[in-house]
């Protein structure tokens, strides 16, 4: 962690920042206007469940803003409470985006069931990649030609954060499309200035899964320039 890192990463600091704040602010402005058709998130879900087919989920509560998710291992739909309880444009795309990946999981969607696959080496290799990289460099400085090999080692671990944050992108992106269309298709949302909000608010998430992707390679790529520099030093 040095000057060189900091500046390596802040496009993607400042990419995640002006995220963080459009998200928050499309959110907030369509989660004032109300939905034509009254309904809050959690009818929205109900009727969206039966709509498409997902009879089997269930749906849950969950603390927090805007932690809304759909589990595909216990099928189950967790919805905040200022979506579930609220009849807005923004509650109800929240509340069908999530139900976009509960019609994934249904359908077998190939990108969804990847990037499940992903998470447990994502879960190890986030910490193990780093914790590699940082003992190659160590014993590469204290001389050890092998601290270069396991800091390449550490990399490649690492590597997975990106790997994962890339598959992330069509999965997120086709639960949108899909949210559009059940929205459209049951009448939920009516109108182009419903169908304005709820693409404002589903465009301004997309956002945040693309500037994570950037922060995953901006990283790899640090550690990885770091790595083949100290291995030209060591010849």
């Amino acid at each position: 962690m040095n000057i060189n890192y900091f500046l390596c990463m802040a496009p993607a600091f400042l990419l995640m920042l002006v995220t963080s704040w459009y998200v928050k602010s499309a959110y907030r402005k369509w989660s004032q206007v109300a939905a034509s058709s009254g309904m809050t998130g959690y009818q929205a879900a109900q009727r969206l469940i039966a709509a498409g087919g997902l009879q089997g989920v269930q749906i849950e509560g969950i603390a927090g803003n805007l932690t809304d998710n759909y589990d595909p291992r216990s099928k189950v739909l967790r919805l905040s409470q200022s979506v579930a309880q609220n009849p807005s444009v923004a509650s109800i795309a929240v509340a069908a985006h999530e139900l976009g990946h509960a019609q994934q999981d249904a359908q077998g969607y190939f990108p969804l069931r990847f990037r499940s696959a992903l998470v447990p080496m994502v879960s190890i290799g986030s910490n193990l990649g780093w914790i590699l990289i940082m003992l190659g460099l160590f014993l590469s400085y204290a001389g050890m030609v092998l601290g270069v090999d396991i800091a390449w080692l550490g990399v490649v671990v690492f590597a997975g954060g990106a790997v994962f944050a890339l598959a992330t992108l069509p999965v997120e992106l086709n639960a949108s499309a899909r949210a559009r269309h059940l929205l459209t298709e049951t009448g939920i949302i009516s109108g182009p200035d419903e169908e304005r909000g709820v693409s404002t608010v589903l465009n301004a998430a997309a956002l945040t899964y693309l500037a994570g992707l950037m922060t995953a390679v901006m990283q790899l790529l640090y550690y990885a320039s770091l790595v083949l520099s100290l291995g030209r030093r060591r010849r």
